[in-house]
């Protein structure tokens, strides 16, 4: 009789545990003999998915950098739909156009709270003055 499918993911779980090693040397020696497989798998995912790559990697530093926000797919949202600054109004530009008008998140380094999105000059100059 086959084993149903909460058996299976037990019984895998226990084989996963039971060969930590011998899985771990599998999966390093595939990844030596597959470098540039892999790499061209992940140029390619890339390449194919620059949008959810952004959202990702962007997600990703938000949290990394301690961002305290209690829904982070509806602040994403909010970021992508975001097109002028929040305290001078003026259209956000692109990183290193040299205008400094590039979207920031503007945030407390104390507690780590989101408030809004700023040009990075209105970002800069709250920080002076308002941690």
């Amino acid at each position: 009789m086959p084993m149903t499918k909460e058996e299976r993911a037990a019984y895998m779980k226990k084989y996963r545990q039971a060969n930590k090693e011998r899985i771990a040397n599998q999966k390093k020696k595939y990844r030596e003999e597959n470098l540039e497989r892999i790499a061209n798998q992940k140029k390619k995912y890339r390449e194919e998915n620059p949008e959810k790559v952004h959202e990702t990697e962007t997600k990703h530093n938000w949290i990394r950098k301690a961002l305290i926000c209690e829904d982070i797919d509806s602040l994403y949202c909010h970021y992508i739909d975001a097109k002028n600054c929040d305290e001078c109004g003026v259209e956000f530009g692109e990183w290193g156009d040299g205008t400094g008008r590039y979207k920031c998140m503007d945030h407390s380094h104390i507690t780590g709270k989101f408030r809004n999105f700023l040009c990075h000059n209105c970002n800069t100059r709250r920080g002076e003055y308002n941690l």
